[in-house]
């Protein structure tokens, strides 16, 4: 009985030291790195229910057919799919698509591809630059509480719930929230969750996807049928073939 006792002491002192180690978000994404970047899925797909919020309550539900490719691209497909219009993100570039065509593209880096799937497949040095350059202040780090688990906070203070700052479950290091300011000048908050994990391939997807703004749920993301390391057509993420090639019908 004494040596259980001692060995699960030892075992507790171990994990109190583990956690201590990360004081840091080079610590976090490295730790994050450490644990999943051999075993994250490569690949996912999952039927997305969007449901849109406006100002009055009204609400309007889309399908929304997606497929991932870690790190860097993310494609969706609306419903109808025959009629070819969608977004895709890849290469740090986003294009939005009518009629099979590209109507607009721009430069962007997709916050929420970055700390919820390329932290995984990404160099940490790229990581690290991708956070500094969505503007969250990297020096500031400390640790929370998120839905009664504790949690890392990067890039703001306690009790500031504005600034540009993104929080990282502590036991199984997945991204869960993140907060920037939007509209004119700033003034508005936007909170992202993600909620509800559960596990995929050697990783994790979070089902529910919950945008506010100024504490007002806006839209909500239901996704289902979620595989991973599914094999995908080598042409689905190239913006010239968005119109042919296809990964759901």
């Amino acid at each position: 009985m004494r040596f259980l006792l001692t060995m699960a002491l030892a075992l507790a002192l171990g994990s109190v030291a583990d956690a201590a180690k990360i004081n840091s978000t080079d610590q976090l994404v490295a730790a994050m790195q450490k644990k999943y970047a051999k075993s994250w899925y490569q690949t996912a797909t999952f039927v997305q229910r969007t449901t849109n919020i406006d100002k009055d309550g009204n609400k309007k539900v889309e399908t929304w057919f997606e497929a991932l490719n870690v790190p860097g691209s993310l494609r969706i497909d609306f419903t109808p799919t025959k009629d070819g219009n969608g977004i895709l993100f890849t290469n740090n570039q986003i294009y939005i698509f009518k009629n099979g065509k590209v109507d607009t593209n721009r430069p962007y880096v997709h916050p929420l591809m970055v700390l919820g799937f390329d932290i995984y497949g990404l160099p940490q040095v790229d990581v690290i630059e991708k956070l500094k350059g969505l503007k969250f202040d990297l020096s500031i780090f400390r640790e929370d509480m998120w839905q009664g688990r504790p949690a890392y906070v990067v890039g703001a203070k306690q009790g500031d719930l504005h600034s540009p700052q993104f929080w990282i479950d502590k036991k199984n290091l997945y991204f869960v929230r993140m907060i920037r300011p939007v509209g004119k000048d700033g003034a508005q908050t936007q909170e992202t969750q993600f909620n509800k994990y559960v596990r995929l391939g050697g990783g994790w997807m979070s089902p529910e996807v919950i945008f506010m703004v100024d504490g007002k749920v806006v839209t909500t993301e239901e996704y289902s049928d979620l595989r991973a390391n599914v094999k995908l057509p080598e042409k689905l993420f190239d913006p010239n073939s968005f119109a042919t090639v296809h990964w759901k019908e």
